[in-house]
């Protein structure tokens, strides 16, 4: 049987469809995965040894120029490549209307399937399934990406879900301790000079200290982090497949809720995840050695990309103040739990 998957984002999103994957490889030992992703994404979603093929999309850059030769072009290259091979079945696993647009480029005779109505943010495009699945709102997005591909491919989940990946470490970059400090949200962001402190209170213990960086504001954070600091250096921008690489080494991660510490979690790293807006329950990093950190604020998870406290901000006051009461104290006596017993605690008292 020869599956079409489609989860195209964001980075987190897709790092979530992994344990799916070796789900359905061991229930269906034959299976043909094909997988539509974001071009961002493909070399990172072909780092899976179920997935036969990767079919790279760029919705993001062809909805500023739709009616472009070069976007023509691409959406032409996109429709072709679902006719190289027929499909059975097409699961669309991101459940948003974008998706279902995609699934519906995929000849027939393949069956479309996807989430109801009742488990999906946009409930139109069940409108384009043929078969439909329940599967609850408030489970892990692991959990349910897993969930939706046993029912549609009729088996059953077994225990924990595993990521599966296959990357090799980069010998360079073995022991560092990495400190993911970028995300788009301002809400899921620690201050900066939190993470200055903890960088040199790590340093001064003779650990080796990595940060990437996306773009220029968070190539400018990261410098101001680790400025002067011994044994502490940038990770360029590049592709995902060669930061998973150098990833894969860490001695253990420190991150904010970003697509990269949800990847250090698959790819079996011990993680400390500083958690403030967003919902650890539903949206947590996943993995046998996570723990996640979270001031328990009254407030929390807002699920607010702005914080609704701002105005209220004093002058020099750090913010979010569900991230800015996670002190460097607090986190380094966590880190080093983690490191030393895999006990690190799940909220501050």
């Amino acid at each position: 049987m020869r599956l079409l998957l489609i989860k195209t984002s964001s980075l987190g999103d897709v790092i979530h469809t992994f344990p799916a994957l070796s789900d359905a490889r061991q229930a269906w030992p034959e299976l043909r995965i094909d997988w539509v992703v974001e071009e961002a994404y493909a070399d990172l979603a072909a780092l899976h040894p179920a997935v036969d093929q990767v079919i790279p999309v760029a919705l993001r850059r062809w909805r500023r120029q739709p009616w472009s030769a070069s976007t023509r072009q691409a959406w032409a290259a996109y429709r072709q490549a679902l006719r190289r091979q027929p499909y059975d079945r097409v699961i669309d696993a991101q459940g948003l209307l974008k998706s279902a647009f995609l699934m519906c480029q995929v000849p027939q005779p393949a069956v479309r399937m996807g989430y109801d109505r009742g488990s999906l943010r946009e409930p139109l495009a069940a409108l384009f399934y043929q078969r439909h699945y329940s599967v609850a709102r408030s489970m892990h997005a692991v959990e349910r990406t897993r969930q939706l591909l046993a029912q549609a491919l009729s088996y059953e989940r077994q225990g924990r879900g595993r990521y599966g990946l296959q990357v090799p470490v980069q010998p360079a970059y073995l022991g560092a301790i990495w400190l993911l400090h970028g995300s788009t949200w301002p809400t899921k962001l620690w201050p900066l000079a939190s993470w200055r402190a903890l960088a040199a209170k790590l340093s001064e213990r003779g650990h080796e200290l990595l940060l990437p960086y996306g773009d220029a504001a968070e190539h400018e954070r990261a410098q101001a982090i680790i400025d002067g600091l011994p044994g502490a250096r940038l990770w360029p921008a590049g592709r995902l497949s060669e930061l998973a690489g150098a990833l894969a080494g860490a001695r253990a991660v420190v991150g904010v809720d970003t697509g990269l510490s949800h990847l250090a979690a698959a790819l079996d790293r011990p993680v400390l995840a500083l958690f403030g807006a967003t919902d650890r329950e539903r949206t947590g990093i996943y993995g046998e050695q996570v723990r996640h950190l979270s001031a328990g604020l009254p407030c929390q998870p807002c699920l607010q990309e702005r914080c609704r406290l701002q105005p209220r901000a004093e002058a020099g006051q750090a913010w979010p103040p569900c991230m800015a009461a996670l002190t460097p104290d607090q986190v380094l006596r966590a880190l080093e739990q983690l490191l030393q017993t895999g006990d690190a605690p799940a909220q501050l008292p």
